[in-house]
């Protein structure tokens, strides 16, 4: 099924201005794919949530896709981008890239014009890498899943 944008809402919201209802749809969406899916026991609430701008993504009334933007310094010394995640419904749509384009011209446009980093789900590597990230470190372990850092520079 190929994705339609132009039913797409997007949103972007400093932590502050969620209202009750996107704030439980977004941390139900995580829920149910970092902990429920991936099998995975861990803390969502990292107390990073609070300083971030939040991307949310509907497709009519229900949340598709979701990001955190996290400004320089919070996560590392980039800007970054996580808690990347697209609903069950809408995976192989092309919704995951068209978040991720969004997400990071919302970033450029929040922070100013600089490098990205992401810790990124090691089978996603092809993937962020389509997207102009490169392999930046070795794989680690967060939460029995592997990881790597990749990072995005400016276009030359």
């Amino acid at each position: 099924m190929k994705l339609d944008i132009s039913s797409l809402r997007q949103y972007i919201r400093l932590f502050d201005a969620f209202n009750p209802y996107e704030l439980y749809a977004l941390l139900r969406l995580r829920s149910e794919v970092f902990v429920v899916e991936q099998n995975c026991a861990y803390l969502d609430a990292d107390n990073k949530d609070q300083l971030c701008h939040h991307l949310l993504i509907y497709q009519d009334e229900t949340l598709a896709a979701y990001a955190r933007l996290v400004p320089p310094g919070i996560s590392y010394r980039e800007m970054s981008i996580g808690r990347i995640i697209t609903s069950k419904l809408a995976r192989g749509t092309g919704l995951g890239k068209e978040l991720m384009k969004r997400s990071i011209q919302a970033c450029y446009e929040l922070f100013g014009e600089g490098p990205i980093r992401i810790g990124a789900q090691v089978y996603a590597t092809p993937f962020y890498e389509s997207l102009g990230f490169v392999v930046d470190g070795e794989v680690y372990d967060e939460d029995g899943i592997d990881h790597i850092e990749m990072i995005k520079k400016v276009d030359a």
